[in-house]
């Protein structure tokens, strides 16, 4: 019985020491073949070792978005309206968020940076990413005190500049200039690419921005659109679309909103370039999982 024990235990070592090997990390391009699948979800999952997640969280009319790495490490992209904050806050804590590697205020819209002093005030930033823009609204003012007081970095977000955290590659496409007449238009862009997959969070951009970032040559192409400016006409211009050539599409949308968004000629748009599209207001919170290869949706409804 001795020399038999040995072989099962010796057979059952060797098995154990077997894992899959993570994917690539060197930011090939998108626009791949990459394939996805649908499946509903009450809650997301914690991203297993060579995933990438990317949690569009349902702030309604608003806009927030958190990644969350291979390595463990989470950036934050916008946090919602005022009263948006505590719930972002309790999703991050949902989600295992210790401290936040960085995070990224698109532009000084209420939609966009009104939770985030609430965010910096309950997690450790490392940096805080944001544009050269201001205005001169109190939930800015809240802002500006919230980053000052964390000891976060603070960075200009602008077309080039490469976001600092690891495990995957993040590419600011925009703001391209510094005298926008609409503050949309200032919004910082950022490109993900993990593997041979790719997202473009696009903000507020509208088409101004977007024929810069056409005319500048970036290489736009992604798996993955987060609609900008929350399917309004005023973006998602067709030479743009025509260089993103997405596959799947996220638009953050309020029910019964007062601006009728998304518009039906971006929703038309969308459909005729045979993008799926998730809806905040249909699908709720809605989280992309990635391995480099692939990408799978889980959203809260159907």
């Amino acid at each position: 019985m001795k020399p038999l024990f040995l072989f099962l235990l010796a057979l059952a070592l060797t098995l154990s020491g077997c894992s899959k090997p993570s994917p690539s990390t060197n930011g090939a391009n998108s626009g791949g073949s990459s394939t996805a699948t649908t499946k509903q979800s009450t809650a997301a999952q914690p991203a297993a070792q060579g995933q990438l997640k990317v949690h569009f969280i349902d702030v309604g009319q608003a806009d927030s978005i958190l990644l969350q790495s291979p390595g463990g490490r989470f950036v934050l992209i916008d946090g919602g309206n005022v009263d948006d904050g505590w719930k972002v806050v309790n999703y991050l804590k949902q989600q295992g968020v210790k401290e936040v590697a960085a995070i990224v205020a698109t532009h000084p819209h209420e939609d966009h940076i009104g939770g985030l002093d609430k965010v910096l005030k309950s997690f450790p930033v490392g940096q805080v990413y944001m544009p050269k823009a201001t205005t001169t609204t109190k939930t800015f003012e809240y802002f500006l005190n919230a980053v000052k007081e964390s000891g976060a970095k603070r960075v200009e977000a602008k077309g080039g500049l490469k976001l600092d955290v690891p495990d995957f590659d993040g590419l600011f496409v925009a703001p391209n200039g510094t005298n926008y007449e609409d503050l949309n238009d200032y919004s910082a862009v950022l490109k993900v690419t993990y593997g041979k997959v790719s997202f473009l969070l696009t903000g507020d951009a509208e088409s101004v921005s977007e024929g810069e970032m056409v005319a500048r040559g970036y290489d736009l192409r992604a798996d993955v659109l987060k609609v900008g400016h929350h399917g309004s006409t005023s973006s998602t211009s067709p030479p743009f679309l025509k260089a993103v050539s997405p596959k799947y599409a996220f638009i953050p949308v309020g029910e019964g909103n007062d601006y009728g968004h998304p518009h039906k000629k971006t929703l038309d748009k969308l459909a005729k370039a045979n993008v799926q599209v998730f809806r905040a207001d249909k699908n709720g919170t809605v989280v992309a999982t990635c391995d480099g290869e692939k990408v799978t949706f889980q959203p809260e409804k159907q």
